[in-house]
């Protein structure tokens, strides 16, 4: 049943769209700020480990990539979902809304068993691929096999409180992540140092955490003040509603799926012309990315919903002014990243390490890598405002050029060009300058302003007389 958007809770149309997204920014940055402390703590926790720091941190550096393509499914079935059913809010669809939802709970839920399995299965030669050598493959095994065991849980946590978000309950959506990041926190030194379970303890911590994070995720879709609840009559597969959600959320999958390459690639080709050490900075650089961007990463998300809603009630004019905003808080913030990375990189790699060798490595390899990074902002915009707006294939194209046509071969290529290991770190500011200003200026080409025109030819219409 369809009825008009106005008056609902979540109703993206009203206020000022600074305010509406920064009500809904902040919540999310703060939510995501903290669910960085998940893998920030752990890998601080582990490169302090009496004798075998370096090699443990190392080790789980070789696992991220298979964690990595498992949150990339966790993005496909969820974050694939959430444009589609805000802008079946934006319509007035609720009950198409409520089958969205519902689809992608069951999506999450199958495909989350069955990929825990067959990563389990795999686990070993798989790692031996990525990089892992005689020092780390047994420290990569222990974590990656306690963490498969709460992957179901993991899939939820993630592909479901975007739909909280979308509802317009951001702060609800910030307590899932801090509920399950403060439990992280306080059982990480718990397991790994009290208990001696080394990372097995470690992993162990963030299953018990992401339980925490799906229990009250759930408990709230289900319960009664959720705009638009979960229920159990709209988790049968629907294929028509399938497709949707696999076709919009190929772009976040790919965006995390192509990480996954990046940094088994990466691993790989430091462990070549470098060393073991040399892929433990590379995962100290990816614990700093993944911290500060965070403020970015939020302003997009909450961008998202709001316009998506607001194209689906043909408000033209706020969604250009969503890509304005988000545009001048993404650059501006990333300027004072990157100036901050530049002139002081050794107090944050100091947090992950003592090792003065890996600090040795670690420090201009944070300095090579981000010495671009504000052109990242202009990528995240830009697929933002594709996926916000339901333009899937223009999201895929970005998330594969920046990662798979530029990053990867220059990952390979540039170290055999007389660069060495630094090569690897440089392939990252080369893609951000070429990946960030294709997607931005293709955005701009095809959405805002072909949107801008629309506007001014409507306000001209109802400025003539009679």
């Amino acid at each position: 049943m369809t009825r008009p958007s106005t008056g609902r809770a979540g109703d993206f149309t009203q206020g000022k769209i600074p305010g509406v997204i920064t009500g809904m920014a902040v919540p999310l940055i703060a939510a995501q700020l903290v669910n960085v402390l998940y893998n920030i703590v752990d890998r601080i926790y582990i490169g302090h480990i009496p004798a075998v720091g370096a090699h443990a941190l190392t080790g789980v550096g070789v696992a991220l990539p298979m964690i990595t393509i498992l949150s990339a499914f966790a993005g496909l079935f969820g974050q694939g979902g959430a444009p589609l059913f805000s802008i079946a809010r934006g319509r007035g669809d609720e009950e198409q809304a409520g089958r969205i939802m519902g689809n992608s709970m069951s999506l999450l839920l199958i495909s989350s068993a069955v990929l825990a399995v067959l990563a389990r299965m795999i686990s070993r030669p798989a790692l031996l691929a990525l990089g892992a050598g005689e020092n780390t493959l047994g420290y990569a095994l222990d974590y990656l096999h306690v963490y498969l065991i709460g992957t179901p849980l993991v899939f939820v946590t993630l592909g479901m409180n975007p739909y909280v978000n979308s509802q317009g309950f951001a702060k609800r959506g910030m307590m899932t992540v801090l509920l399950g990041a403060l439990t992280n926190i306080a059982l990480d030194p718990l397991f790994i140092f009290v208990f001696g379970m080394g990372v097995r303890g470690a992993a162990l911590a963030t299953v018990l955490s992401q339980a925490v994070s799906a229990v009250w995720c759930t408990s709230f879709l289900r319960g009664g003040r959720a705009a638009i609840p979960l229920r159990r009559r709209n988790m049968g597969l629907r294929p028509d509603i399938v497709r949707r959600i696999v076709s919009m959320g190929i772009s976040t999958f790919m965006a995390q799926g192509t990480n996954s390459i990046i940094q088994a690639v990466g691993n790989r080709e430091l462990s070549f012309f470098g060393g073991e050490l040399y892929i433990g900075a590379m995962t100290i650089i990816n614990a700093l990315r993944t911290a500060f961007f965070q403020v970015i990463m939020g302003v997009s998300s909450a961008m998202q919903p709001v316009i998506g809603y607001n194209y689906g009630a043909n408000r033209r004019d706020r969604v250009l002014e969503c890509i304005r905003f988000a545009t001048a808080v993404g650059v501006g913030f990333m300027l004072m990243t990157w100036l901050l990375l530049e002139l002081i990189p050794e107090p944050f790699v100091r947090i992950f390490t003592g090792e003065q060798a890996l600090i040795h490595i670690a420090v201009p390899a944070v300095r090579i890598y981000y010495c671009a990074i504000f052109f990242m902002s202009l990528q995240l915009v830009g697929q933002s405002v594709f996926t916000g707006l339901g333009k899937a294939r223009h999201a895929v194209f970005f998330s594969l050029f920046r990662k798979v046509v530029i990053e990867a071969p220059l990952m390979v290529l540039l170290p055999r060009w007389g660069f060495g290991a630094a090569g690897v770190f440089w392939s990252e500011p080369v893609s951000d300058v070429i990946g960030g200003l294709a997607a931005y200026i293709t955005m701009l080409v095809t959405v805002y302003f072909p949107l801008r025109r629309e506007l001014r030819a409507a306000e001209a219409g109802d400025r003539l007389p009679g």
